[in-house]
């Protein structure tokens, strides 16, 4: 770490849940890499020894009594007072002594999240499932909301004070990653990528992420936010939709009618006018709605900015606001 970041208070954030065979190694080795830096456990209700042995190891363990690594970081952000936060996961398939360089892109790119993508998702266990979900779903988030991320499901993370203040957290499971950087897209927040190695996990410990269950929530979680936040595409690719199975009805009836002077199928007119006004009443919401969205994000934004920043300015002396200097100027004489 540089001499300009030792002059924050880090917290190292840790949710976990049933981790008790790798969280020791963890903090121990946040420990060195950070010795200045206080590092909280969260025990998400764990069923082995993960809050003894994060204890022993000299983190500080406090309890999360809602499942889910969502509810987790709603509790940590909360808790936590600290210019500098850094999340990782209880796993040890991240590597605590990039930690330093993280805070360091933090500062130097005065970003207010730095994101760890993983340069080798495969070699956790031969999980290449959820390599190629990860790569499908981070496809999916670029067109949605924009190509600031790579990577938008690693949980090695570094947060301003301003960003994790500011951030309102409303997933309950491991969506929240996904969340964190639409939070971030929304608001077009600065933001850095460092990738790094992604480690096995340690023997006998067994990932929490189900391929399918999660990878649903995931997927639902980013069409609540798309629908959220940009609430005009959302809800025109539904009128564009309606409007292309009405289409799809009419044009076979309309060259019909052309040809014989005869509409023979009353019950396909019905249902193509019912998708009709279906189109028209998503487009209308869309349009409504995106103005009530732009006013939500102007909130977002003046919350964010309401937050002092912690990246390193400094007041430099003299700089007193404008009236106080417009008096103390020297009057000029003017000859006669």
């Amino acid at each position: 770490m540089t001499p300009e970041s030792s002059r924050y208070s880090l917290a190292v954030l840790l949710p976990c849940y049933n981790e008790g065979l790798s969280i020791a190694q963890v903090v121990i080795s946040f420990r060195k890499a950070l010795p200045g830096a206080r590092i909280y456990v969260y025990d998400n209700n764990s069923v082995d020894d993960t809050a003894q042995q994060a204890a022993l190891a000299g983190a500080t363990v406090i309890t999360c009594k809602r499942q889910g690594k969502g509810n987790v970081v709603r509790q940590m952000f909360a808790d936590i007072e600290a210019d500098i936060y850094i999340m990782a996961d209880g796993d040890g398939t991240y590597d605590a002594h990039a930690a330093p360089r993280m805070i360091d892109a933090l500062i130097a790119d005065r970003a207010d999240m730095v994101v760890g993508t993983r340069r080798n998702i495969t070699g956790d266990a031969g999980r290449r499932g959820h390599a190629f979900g990860n790569h499908m779903f981070n496809r999916v988030y670029q067109a949605m909301f924009g190509r600031d991320f790579t990577d938008i499901f690693s949980g090695y993370r570094v947060f301003t004070r301003r960003f994790a203040k500011s951030f309102p957290a409303h997933s309950a499971g491991f969506e929240i990653e996904t969340e964190m950087s639409v939070h971030a897209s929304t608001l077009r927040l600065p933001v850095t990528e460092i990738e790094l190695e992604y480690g096995r996990r340690v023997e006998g410990s067994t990932s929490k992420l189900s391929t399918f269950r999660d990878g649903a929530r995931i997927l639902m979680m980013m069409a609540m936010l798309l629908k959220e936040t940009k609430p005009f595409v959302f809800f025109g690719w539904i009128a564009a939709g309606l409007f292309a199975a009405c289409s799809a009805l009419m044009i076979p009836i309309t060259l019909e009618f052309f040809a014989t002077g005869l509409v023979e199928r009353i019950p396909s007119v019905m249902l193509a006018m019912t998708l009709l006004v279906g189109a028209m009443l998503s487009l209308s919401c869309g349009i409504i709605l995106d103005s009530v969205s732009r006013a939500r994000v102007e909130q977002k934004r003046i919350f964010y900015l309401s937050q002092a920043p912690a990246r390193g300015e400094r007041a430099h002396p003299g700089a007193a606001p404008i009236e106080e200097r417009e008096m103390t100027l020297p009057v000029r004489s003017t000859g006669t």
